[in-house]
């Protein structure tokens, strides 16, 4: 994704996705004020119109390198 990246604000675990209540991994700060909370299964799904909207100046606040992945055979 392309855009601007903060490091200010972290996460935590109260910050919860907008869709669906898991807990969230990224938040995009739109221009025109206004924050949208994505867990790492609705980042991936939506991870075209999060381009968009950093194209168009939103700001990212990514942490989902904090998300343990591990591949299935690990389980």
């Amino acid at each position: 994704m392309t855009g601007q990246t903060t490091t200010t604000e972290a996460l935590t675990a109260e910050d919860r996705c907008d869709r669906c209540g898991a807990q969230a991994y990224l938040r995009v700060t739109l221009a025109a004020g206004g924050d949208l909370l994505f867990c790492g299964h609705h980042t991936d799904e939506h991870r075209g119109k999060i381009a968009e909207l950093a194209a168009a100046g939103a700001t990212l606040l990514d942490e989902l390198d904090r998300i343990a992945r591990r591949p299935i055979a690990a389980l």
